[in-house]
Formats: structure tokens, sequence, C-alpha cells
């Protein structure tokens, strides 16, 4: 689930907390580092969790409707097409995410159920879910496109949801974006009438990214100073302390990167703190950035100070 651009972010923005903290415990701030990298797991249940628990409300709501005294003939014998959705009844009954949801122990839902019933509200209320009512044929890929849509188009944008999520987890701002992309696209993929037809990511795509997070950590904090000598003087129109702090940060884990990795192919490099900078940093700091990395790629070279094993990593 987590790529390396996203472990990119998540140490640059641990670096630049211990900057602003005066931290040099390097132990204290990697247990922290892994920690929010662990907890977006648990985002990643909430989030696909709310589409069982929004299907779990409505059946609750319309069988309470339908024994009341003086119910209608509408609410005697409902319209059940939203409870009987295919995908709901998927990952309900999903043993991969029943696992992972007790063994974390995923209850925000149960202790939260308002933000439940805002949704279900904000669903019935879309002219969305007046159509797919109203359509009396009901087809697999017709349900999984109404929940794909429901979860881009109401789910995700709730406001009130966004900043649930954000009081409980600071570090979950920048994860909800990563998470949504990854549940809407499992939840395209789904398949009718095949057996283990969903299953709860593993958080890294393998043993090598996880040390990755730890080795670009490590060797970017234990190294800053050195990394620093590689371009201080190759800025000679902007004084170090008008450098936005990010930027610094951005270009210590790029050189760290051209001179600690060697696997790690220069273009992707680039590519990778470019991206970084656009989203985090100021308007001009991916300009700034390029043109120092890309100098100092042509003298890391020229001096052979990079090395790079393995075809096509230059």
């Amino acid at each position: 689930m987590v790529n390396r651009r996203h472990i990119r972010v998540k140490v640059m923005q641990s670096i630049y907390a211990m900057h602003q903290n005066g931290s040099d415990n390097l132990e204290k701030e990697e247990k922290f580092l892994f920690y929010s990298i662990d907890n977006i797991q648990d985002l990643y249940l909430i989030m696909l969790s709310s589409l069982i628990e929004i299907c779990k409300k409505e059946t609750i709501f319309l069988h309470k409707s339908s024994l009341k005294h003086l119910a209608t003939a509408e609410e005697r014998k409902p319209n059940e097409k939203f409870i009987k959705n295919s995908i709901f009844q998927i990952l309900s009954e999903n043993n991969s995410l029943s696992i992972a949801l007790e063994t974390r122990k995923i209850d925000n839902w149960t202790l939260n159920d308002d933000y439940i019933l805002l949704l279900l509200n904000d669903i019935k209320a879309s002219t969305l879910y007046e159509k797919y009512m109203s359509n009396s044929i009901n087809t697999f890929e017709e349900d999984k496109q109404f929940i794909v849509d429901l979860f881009m188009d109401v789910i995700v944008p709730n406001e009130k949801l966004y900043e649930y999520l954000e009081d409980d987890k600071l570090t979950w701002v920048d994860d909800i974006p990563l998470v949504n992309t990854h549940i809407i696209k499992q939840l395209k993929a789904i398949k009718s009438g095949e057996d283990d037809n969903f299953r709860v990511p593993k958080l890294y795509k393998d043993n090598e990214d996880k040390d990755f997070v730890k080795d670009l950590f490590r060797k970017t904090v234990l190294n800053e100073s050195e990394f620093a000598k590689e371009y201080v003087d190759k800025t000679p129109n902007w004084d170090s302390d008008r450098i936005a702090e990010i930027d610094t940060i951005i270009l210590k884990m790029a050189i760290c990167e051209f001179l600690k990795f060697p696997s790690i192919p220069v273009k992707v490099t680039l590519n990778e703190y470019l991206e970084v900078a656009k989203e985090y940093s100021t308007p001009k700091s991916s300009i700034f950035i390029n043109g120092i990395l890309d100098n100092l790629v042509k003298e890391l070279q020229a001096n052979k100070k990079m090395i790079k094993a393995g075809r096509g990593l230059m």
C-alpha cells in the first residue's frame, strides 16, 4: 500500500519535526516515524469499514421502521436494494477484512456512529442514491459502480469525516489521499463470483521498502552536515537563511540517495523529490531544487563520487 514516494514524504516530515523540536534522539524519532506509517493501516481499515457500517445502520433503520405501530406500506415492505448491494455483502463477509479489523481493534464507528449517520444521510440525499434506487434491474457491475461512486463522491469529500480523521491523528492528513486511492482501486477490481475476492493489502510491498524507511531516515540525519556541503556553494544568490527548511531537507535526502543508495536510479530520485517539492514547499522550490540537483549530478558524475550499480541507473 505504501509506495516509495509516500515513504520519502514521511521521512521528510520526520526530519522536519526533528529540526523544529530541536531533537537529536534518533531512536525515538525513528520509532515515531514507523508508528506513523503503521497507522496508515488503521486509516485504511477505518475508511473501508465505513461502508460496512453504513449498510448496517440502514438495515437497522429499515427493520425498526417496519415494526412501527403505524408503519406505512413502504415502511412495512421497503426497497432493500441498497442494503443488498453485492459489494456491501462481499466486504461484510470477507475473512481478510474481518480478521484485520479484529486484530487491530478498529472500533471507531462503534464509538462514533454519529459520523456514519451523517454519511448515510448525505448518501440518501444524493442524486446518485436516487438514481440507483429507482432502477429495478440489479446487476453486479451496477452495484460495484454505485459503491465506487458513493465512496468517491459522497464519503471521501465529507468535511465532517475529514475533520474527525484529522483530529484523531494529525499524521493522517497526508495519508488520506493515498488510502482512498488504494481503496477505490480495490473496489474497482472486485469481480463477481470469485473466491478470495478481496484482501487487505500489506502495508509495505516487501521488506526492502520497510528497510528503505530506516535507511533513508538514518543516513540522511547522520550525514546532514556532509550533504549540506555538497550544495552550499551552488546557491551563490541565496542566503542559507532564506532557503526554506523543507527545501534543504529535500536536497539532503536527494543527495543521500545519490551517494548512499547505489540501486536507485538518478532519474527516479530527481523526479520523486521534484514532485515532493511541488506539493510540500514553496511555488518556486521545484525550480530551485531542480537547478541545484542537476548541476550536482553532473559534478558527482565527473568526480566519480556517485556510484550506481546496474544497467540504466544513471
